[in-house]
């Protein structure tokens, strides 16, 4: 008996922990603030619930109060800095990122894999450059941007596999959905070291990328560099990109290799 109730209360736990991260994430990029019908339009749950959950995020500063709406507080971006695991890799980076960008004008990322999507840890916003979706914190399908495919050229054929059999969405009219043509391309990455991305990722935009690898030659990131397809030519900027991925790789081979000692 006792342990059915042990695994009540942790079902009920789980539960509490899946509400509470719902409403965290209803928040989307362009967010300010949020009312509760608003809330429970978007999470599914009961305003009554959302009301009281959302006062119990709110006292601990990860909401906070506005009126009748609530925004994200200030100590869910202060949770977010600490727990970050590449922050070493973000702040290594930024130098050459933005040496990148003054010489470019172009926007700059640094992303990494997750599951079947990148993750972008920095972007470098260029003033001649368009506006794009990729946000710090944001994520993209890894098969439509230049960061994912040269992460996936340089990743076990595993990883490959499940970015392939989880489908390849269409992001644009020129995404690259069919996994031959894919896997393809990623062979031709890994003979170059770069990844070109022509408008997959949406129309007008071009991209050139390349990995950041680590002692086993597995990518552990990627940069890019993005910019307007009829201004930026990716073949001029490649070697570029390519010398910030070999400069980050042995920036980083170092570091690891200190550490050791």
């Amino acid at each position: 008996m006792r342990t059915a109730g042990r695994n009540d209360g942790a079902s009920g736990d789980g539960l509490v922990a899946a509400r509470l991260a719902a409403l965290l994430e209803a928040f989307r990029p362009g967010d300010d603030t949020l009312g509760v019908s608003e809330l429970a339009r978007r999470t599914g749950l009961a305003k009554t619930t959302v009301h009281r959950l959302a006062g119990h995020l709110a006292d601990t500063g990860l909401l906070t109060r506005e009126g009748g709406a609530v925004r994200l507080g200030l100590r869910l971006f202060e949770i977010g800095q600490l727990a970050s695991p590449r922050r070493g890799l973000v702040e290594a980076a930024r130098p050459y990122l933005a040496d990148l960008r003054e010489a470019t004008r172009n926007t700059v990322h640094l992303a990494i894999l997750e599951g079947t999507e990148v993750v972008y840890l920095d972007v470098l916003r260029g003033p001649d450059a368009p506006t794009l979706p990729s946000r710090i914190g944001g994520r993209f399908p890894a098969h439509a941007t230049g960061v994912g495919k040269a992460i996936l050229a340089f990743s076990p054929e595993s990883v490959v596999n499940q970015v392939i059999d989880a489908g390849l969405p269409r992001m644009s009219p020129k995404t690259i959905t069919a996994p031959g043509l894919l896997r393809r391309q990623l062979t031709r990455v890994r003979e170059d070291g770069i990844a070109l991305e022509r408008e997959e990722s949406g129309v007008g935009v071009v991209c050139a990328a390349s990995p950041l690898l680590d002692a086993h030659g597995d990518a552990v990131a990627a940069v890019s560099i993005s910019g307007w397809a009829n201004r930026m030519r990716t073949e001029r900027v490649a070697p570029a990109v390519r010398t910030v991925a070999l400069a980050l790789t042995r920036t980083l081979s170092g570091s690891t290799a200190d550490s050791r000692k």
